[in-house]
């Protein structure tokens, strides 16, 4: 995935030391922060405390002379969606206010990126007017407001029609070009979410592109998208998931945004090339709730709570697709009530969390597991969640970060608790099963059992 950068910080980055906002040595620390965690220089600045959000705005105001607007007191106008997709506005940190005449007035967060002005202009056709608005807000705003028409219907799962709802039919239609693809995507999600499935790939094989439902691990044969579409579908698919399309020879890892009734949904989008052609994977993440609304006793509430308020690690399991990581971001949302710096290292970022500093891991620029093991202690985390840890190094890296009064949160996947027993009974977990201090174990979505240390030491002896 390509670096992200704000062209207006670039051009005037050097401006804020010689105002004396920031001195240069924290400015090149703070640029170092942004590539390794993909996000621009003002949010590494912002996310690090250096500057405050409000400092940075009236700044680029002064520098500009384009007046800044705080999007908490302002409601867009929905008429003006129309002029900016959902795709584009997610893409360019962009939102529509209003419209004058022939003059569209966007909040950006990059308003001398002419590049996306550019496009805005050409898809809207008329006058673009830009203000400056902080990124966090746009993407607020973004996530409340908009009907994302380039993605997904609006979907009422209740009625009997959408029961019986089949993407093919959509396929079948009389249309064709991009447009009908992406009806198709469309209809394939829809369908997906109307069965609860949050697992579907597409393989290739002789006669095309086969869709694959995937749920409580059985796999699910749902139809065939004619070789003669393949390219065209995978090349938009992975162009809404801001995946490269003209490579397809090496893995490619990212992220489709779509919304459902109110829902902004999020799959993670991975690309693998065989020999018969790439095969794409998506997972489906829900929205994270409050952890009251998913753990309502209050004795495995109390045992949550004093496990992310002392040093130890919060190991959460279940069966694969089960809600592991649904969990662990409403643990994280509870955790952000407190002034704490919490810090992630996570493949995806599912969902964006207030007061939380998400990082993506990125091969690209060689920003691994490894690396990302080495350099966040220099972060000084209070909180830390590591997905998908597996190798030996990383569970005696969990037992470094407790003995430095770290609270630590992973997941671990078994079927069931028998399952977890047998396999932490391997001399290589000895150290690390001592130092959980809590145990939340997903039997389904409506099972879910907390275990404090004691209780899980005993069960697990």
């Amino acid at each position: 995935m390509e670096t992200v950068t704000n062209k207006t910080l670039e051009k005037l980055k050097y401006e804020l030391v010689r105002d004396g906002i920031v001195e240069y040595e924290t400015l090149e620390k703070a640029e170092e922060l942004a590539d390794v965690q993909r996000i621009n220089i003002g949010q590494a600045l912002i996310n690090s405390g250096i500057i405050e959000e409000d400092t940075l705005l009236k700044f680029l105001e002064s520098k500009l002379h384009i007046p800044s607007v705080n999007l908490d007191d302002y409601s867009p106008d929905p008429k003006c969606f129309k002029y900016v997709s959902f795709i584009d506005a997610r893409r360019y940190k962009i939102i529509p206010l209003f419209k004058i005449e022939d003059v569209l007035t966007v909040a950006m967060s990059d308003p001398l990126d002419l590049f996306a002005i550019d496009k805005i202009i050409e898809t809207a056709e008329c006058s673009i007017e830009p203000v400056i608005s902080s990124e966090t807000s746009i993407l607020k705003k973004i996530d409340e407001y908009y009907k994302v028409a380039d993605t997904v219907d609006d979907i009422i799962l209740s009625t009997e029609e959408n029961e019986n709802f089949d993407w093919t039919e959509e396929l079948h239609n009389e249309e064709a070009g991009e447009e009908h693809i992406q009806h198709v995507i469309r209809a394939i999600l829809k369908q997906a979410i109307i069965e609860d499935v949050h697992e579907l790939n597409f393989e290739q094989i002789e006669d095309g592109l086969k869709v694959v439902f995937k749920q409580n691990g059985e796999v699910c044969d749902k139809g065939t998208i004619p070789a003669i579409l393949n390219s065209a579908f995978v090349s938009k698919l992975k162009s809404l998931s801001n995946l490269d399309p003209t490579v397809c020879e090496i893995p490619q890892l990212g992220k489709l945004c779509f919304k459902v009734e109110k829902a902004l949904l999020i799959a993670s989008v991975s690309s693998f090339p065989t020999i018969m052609g790439e095969r794409i994977s998506l997972k489906i993440y829900k929205p994270p709730q409050e952890l009251d609304k998913i753990i309502t006793e209050d004795k495995s509430k109390n045992i949550i709570y004093n496990a992310l308020k002392q040093p130890g690690i919060i190991l959460v399991c279940g069966s694969p697709l089960s809600g592991k990581t649904h969990i662990i971001y409403s643990l994280l949302m509870e955790a952000a009530k407190e002034k704490l710096n919490i810090m992630t290292i996570e493949s995806i970022a599912k969902y964006e969390l207030q007061g939380v500093n998400q990082c993506e891991l990125n091969e690209n620029v060689g920003f691994n597991m490894d690396k990302a093991l080495r350099f966040i202690e220099f972060q000084s985390p209070d909180m830390i969640y590591l997905e998908g840890i597996k190798t030996r190094d990383a569970f005696e890296f969990l037992s470094e970060l407790y003995y430095n009064d770290k609270v630590v949160i992973t997941e671990f996947m078994a079927n069931n608790m028998t399952d977890l027993r047998q396999k932490l009974a391997f001399d290589d977990f000895q150290s690390f099963k001592s130092l959980v201090t809590c145990l939340v174990f997903i039997h389904s979505k409506d099972s879910i059992e907390v275990f404090d240390k004691e209780t899980l030491q005993k069960y697990l002896a």
